[in-house]
């Protein structure tokens, strides 16, 4: 009897001969899995190693006589409820209108600067807004009601016939330079101005001075007035009090004359006062004011003849 060739092999050849085998019965299995893995649609809920790209824009939405809008594309791995949340929501963007979103085109048009009330400018050349300040004034009990229009009358006195003038460059306009004993003083604060001498006794310095308005520019002429008319009284003796005398349109503006009056030593005094506002191109209004107490009565004629040459430069 002859001997099996397989039992004169080493085991170590055969050993090799097994694992060659299994190598090839393993890859072949393995190739016919991946054909089939591949070949079949991916399951609901699994996803794909690759990044996802969203689509670039909605499609535009239909009109009369145009096609049906393309679908955005998915990705495979996308389930059905995604795929048909993603359509609902292009298709809802690309039929959207202002008219069917009011609160949001609304929010949209609106801004901070068309919403905030107006302001007015530092130097205070544009008009306020609204009227509040001079409610505030007319509130002031030192402040009466407006009064009606009444032509300033001729104040007691002789009237000053000067020719020579005062320039105000600050204000933009020029007034009359009032003759002996009237001289021109240190301006500040204001941008002119000429006084009286002093008198004894006398709770104030007459004065003439002019000056760019330093309150705030109302619309109307005649309330920057009151405004000026009130700020005057920081120029007068404490718990001053107005009582107007006239208030009448004049050139480019206004003008307010009030006798003031007030306390000294337990005893009632009084000024004669007045404000002129006239209106500047592009600038704050310019201001006139002239103050003079009763223990100058004589000179409060004064008063009629700066008014009267107020002019622009």
């Amino acid at each position: 009897m002859k001997r099996s060739r397989i039992g004169d092999m080493p085991m170590r050849v055969i050993y090799r001969i097994l694992a060659v085998g299994l190598a090839v019965i393993l890859a072949a299995v393995a190739a016919v899995v991946g054909f089939v893995s591949s070949s079949s649609p991916d399951q609901p809920g699994e996803g794909k190693t690759g990044q996802i790209a969203a689509p670039s824009a909605a499609p535009p939405s239909p009109g009369p006589g145009s096609a049906e809008p393309s679908v955005p594309v998915t990705e495979p791995s996308a389930s059905a409820s995604e795929q048909a949340s993603a359509q609902a929501s292009a298709a809802q963007s690309a039929q959207a209108s202002p008219s069917e979103t009011p609160s949001a085109s609304a929010s949209s048009s609106e801004s901070p600067a068309e919403t905030a009330a107006p302001s007015s400018p530092p130097d205070g050349s544009e008009p306020a807004p609204d009227r509040s300040a001079v409610i505030a004034a007319l509130a002031d009990p030192r402040v009466p009601d407006m009064p009606r229009d009444k032509r300033l009358g001729r104040l007691p006195g002789k009237a000053d016939k000067s020719k020579r003038r005062v320039q105000d460059d600050k204000s933009g306009v020029s007034l009359v330079r009032l003759g002996k004993p009237w001289k021109v003083f240190g301006a500040s604060p204001f941008s002119t101005k000429q006084v009286l001498p002093k008198v004894k006794g006398a709770a104030h310095r007459a004065m003439l001075v002019s000056c760019p308005v330093p309150i705030l520019v109302q619309k109307e002429s005649r309330d920057t007035a009151l405004l000026a008319a009130r700020w005057t009284l920081n120029h007068h003796p404490k718990g001053s009090k107005i009582i107007w005398t006239a208030s009448q349109p004049i050139k480019d503006g206004w003008l307010l004359a009030y006798r003031v009056k007030y306390k000294l030593k337990g005893k009632a005094r009084s000024s004669m006062a007045a404000v002129a506002v006239t209106e500047i191109s592009g600038a704050k209004p310019a201001m006139l004011f002239a103050t003079i107490p009763d223990t100058q009565s004589k000179y409060w004629r004064a008063i009629n003849t700066a008014v009267s040459s107020l002019r622009l430069k």
